[in-house]
């Protein structure tokens, strides 16, 4: 199941990869599974997700 996030401002968010980079787009083409070992967290000033380590 794709990793999705709705944030505070109701945009949904969905993750992707690229190499070693994990990044949150608003397109859900080719998202992946949120990695084990990280929780989502929101900018309370943007509003953008980000990964976080547990």
């Amino acid at each position: 199941m794709v990793c999705s996030y709705k944030n505070s401002r109701g945009k949904v968010y969905y993750l992707h990869k690229k190499g070693k980079l994990y990044y949150f787009s608003q397109e859900p083409e080719n998202a992946v599974e949120l990695p084990e070992g990280y929780v989502i967290v929101e900018n309370t000033r943007t509003g953008l997700p980000m990964l976080k380590k547990k």
